[in-house]
């Protein structure tokens, strides 16, 4: 069986975000996009627990036969993706991130980084500030509990309250970017926008894209051919 679709998985509909700029960059790949609703959220999971959900994931997508597999989920990401390579040596993966660096470079001074509880307290979420923050950048760190649920499962209005009750203490801090370290998070720009109407929002969803594009390259993976490519979405509800 050819190589000839891209995995792609996160906890329920936030990585769609990321699927929509992969078909833009990547318009002749064909897709598998895993919808994993029913363990959502990651952020709250021990992990072992998230480990064994994530190796359950990749073993399905494998079984396809994927010639490359994105973990469109900050969380997973940063707490299992070292894991993930140790595992699985012939698997090509592409993770998630919170775009800091993106933020820093672009010199915003008070930045606001919304993010899960899992993601936030990741040793690898703060490498990403200490490497990046200059000495006249804020960065706030926002432990984003239950949003990303919400944003799966409840109704818009739900959303916008949550989003309030985050935000609205640090209406004071004079902020000018706020980066989305959740893929489920694009889907609440509007109220994000509501409270910081100046704020540039930051996300890492055309990285990702162009990283996989570089990786596909590098391993002679690209479909070469003028065909639009398919795309299958599996919901685990």
């Amino acid at each position: 069986m050819n190589k000839n679709e891209i995995g792609i998985f996160d906890s329920g509909i936030g990585g769609i975000t990321i699927l929509n700029e992969l078909k833009k960059i990547l318009p002749n790949e064909n897709f598998i996009y895993y919808a994993d609703s029913k363990n959502n959220p990651y952020g709250n999971k021990s992990l072992n627990e998230l480990f064994k959900i994530v190796c359950d994931i990749v073993d399905k997508l494998l079984k396809r036969n994927v010639k490359l597999i994105v973990i469109a989920c900050n969380t997973a990401t940063t707490r299992c993706i070292n894991m993930l390579r140790e595992k699985y040596k012939n698997v090509i993966f592409v993770g998630t991130e919170p775009a800091i660096k993106v933020a820093c470079d672009k010199n915003f001074k008070n930045t606001i980084v919304m993010a899960t509880p899992g993601t936030i307290n990741t040793e690898r979420m703060h490498q990403l500030v200490d490497n990046n923050i200059k000495d006249n950048q804020n960065v706030y760190l926002i432990p984003c509990e239950g949003l990303a649920d919400t944003i799966e499962f409840k109704t818009e209005k739900e959303v916008e309250i949550k989003v309030n009750e985050l935000l609205t203490p640090y209406k004071d801090k004079d902020i000018d970017s706020i980066v989305l370290g959740c893929t489920h998070y694009p889907y609440a720009k509007k109220f994000i926008k509501n409270i910081f109407p100046n704020a540039t929002l930051i996300d890492g969803n055309h990285g990702v894209s162009k990283q996989v594009k570089r990786m596909l390259k590098e391993h002679d993976l690209l479909n070469n051919n003028n065909k639009k490519g398919n795309v299958q979405i599996i919901f685990n509800k």
